[in-house]
């Protein structure tokens, strides 16, 4: 009998599959779950309909809902984190600021501008989740699907004590897709992925010991294949490897697909996800439009769906039961989990699930090449989670300057100017910052006479003027 917390429980879509998968489990029985977010009226909605479900399917389940947390929180056994924070007008400024300096940004919520910008917003709250979790429930797992994931797992290594683990379905629905491409079912594929979130290698693909990545890559080569993937197969047919991300969020995390018109064309030239300009937030849009007219959950039937993929209800599952379960989940590589990335970054391996708690497996040294990529978002997730901790401005500046599509698009005068605009549209989500301003770097005008001034001369540059000279 336990207690979970849904702290963001507006989620239509994320709360609505939470509620189905732990109704669905045997051992939630007699379990209360305990909806919070700032918006009763859709708590309600939420409740409504997880007590028909429960009514219709004679479920042995409690559903309350509530605007303080401090109260969702009391005396639970797992906290589900599923909020945003800044809603879809802080997403706005996210997407469409940065358009404006010319950084293109497909889904934006997890590198660029947007994803740094996620995470300033988001860590504050993370920190008052956690002061009072070591009053109400010190001892709680934290499931977290807040994203930017890297970056927020990062941040709660760093500033909190929490025993969490980030979860994504990028593995799972990988996992589909390989399965189409090979030809072979998918509960027969064994893999070893690792990596950092939204960039997750699948380092093996077996099926009944056979490799079968010789079939996925072969098949790449097609164009019927080839069109679904353009990013990620293109990715994999120069780095050997398949992983994780569509087109559309993996054209943001590199800097060879969008950073110009010539390589947009090429590469992310379908619609929606597939590298469209702001395709999410369009997406976002839709749906809340769609919403605002339409009672959703009125038309539902009340009938209890499948237990989707989603990791979260395995999980607790295998906790209280005791019951192993392997996925893939996120955390902290303090242990040398991937052993050439940094110890304070965060990693995505394989990760057991029991009644003794999550035991990350050690993967050892990724192939270089595939570090090299996943470093080049380390480091910027890196940055951002310290700035959103700090309150510091001008390291939440280089998380962006340092962002792979970012630096393709802006010098550091633009990017500068960029962040301002940014901390100034958003100043109202960041708390952090307040009485804080991003350092003012003018720019240099230097007329086309201008005269340098002397500087002493190079040794080294000596010698080579010198042997110059005996050539001639």
């Amino acid at each position: 009998m336990s207690k979970i917390a849904l702290i963001g429980a507006g989620s239509l879509v994320f709360t609505k599959q939470f509620l189905n998968d732990m109704f669905n489990t045997p051992c939630m029985a007699g379990s209360t779950y305990s909806l919070m977010g700032p918006t009763m009226w859709k708590l309600e909605k939420m409740k409504q309909y997880a007590d028909q479900i429960i009514e219709k399917n004679g479920i042995d389940a409690v559903v309350e809902c509530t605007t303080d947390r401090r109260e969702a929180l009391e005396g639970a056994d797992f906290v589900i984190l599923i909020f945003q924070i800044g809603g879809i007008a802080a997403y706005e400024a996210d997407i469409d600021i940065p358009m404006k300096y010319g950084v293109d940004q497909c889904i934006g919520d997890s590198m660029g501008p947007g994803g740094v910008f996620r995470v300033l917003r988001g860590v504050p709250v993370m920190m008052e989740i956690w002061e009072d979790m070591k009053e109400l429930c010190p001892n709680a797992y934290v499931l977290n699907y807040v994203n930017p994931m890297g970056a927020m797992c990062t941040a709660l290594a760093r500033a909190t004590g929490m025993k969490f683990v980030g979860l994504c379905h990028g593995v799972q629905t990988t996992m589909d897709l390989i399965s189409g491409y090979t030809g072979y079912p998918k509960d027969e594929i064994d893999f070893i992925n690792a990596g950092i979130n939204h960039m997750d290698w699948f380092l093996t693909l077996t099926h009944k010991g056979k490799d079968i990545y010789p079939i996925l890559k072969a098949n790449m080569e097609k164009p019927e294949y080839f069109k679904n993937e353009k990013v990620r197969g293109e990715v994999m047919r120069h780095s050997g490897y398949f992983m994780t991300e569509s087109t559309g969020h993996l054209s943001e995390y590199l800097p060879w697909f969008r950073s110009s018109q010539e390589a947009l064309d090429q590469y992310c030239d379908e619609p929606m996800f597939g590298g469209e300009h702001g395709a999410y937030l369009k997406f976002t849009r839709m749906i809340q439009e769609k919403f605002k007219n339409t009672d959703v959950l009125s038309i539902e039937s009340g009938e209890l769906e499948p237990r989707s993929k989603e990791y979260c209800s395995y999980i607790i599952e295998a906790i209280i039961t005791g019951k192993p379960f392997r996925f893939s989940g996120n955390v902290s590589n303090k242990e040398g989990y991937i052993s050439n990335l940094p110890r304070d970054a965060t990693v995505e391996v394989p990760v057991y699930a029991d009644q003794y708690g999550l035991h990350p497996m050690f993967i050892g040294e990724l192939p270089l090449h595939l570090a090299a990529m996943n470093q080049s978002n380390i480091t910027t997730q890196g940055l951002a989670a310290q700035a959103a901790i700090d309150g510091d401005p001008e390291l939440a500046y280089w998380a962006v300057a340092m962002d792979p599509l970012t630096s393709t698009k802006v010098t550091l005068s633009e990017c500068r100017k960029m962040v301002a605009e940014l901390f100034e549209a958003q100043k109202k989500w960041l708390p952090q910052f307040e009485g804080k301003k991003l350092k003012q770097v003018e720019d240099i005008h230097v007329p086309e006479d201008t005269v340098p001034v002397p500087v002493p001369e190079d040794p080294a540059l000596a010698i080579n003027n010198r042997f110059a000279k005996l050539a001639e």
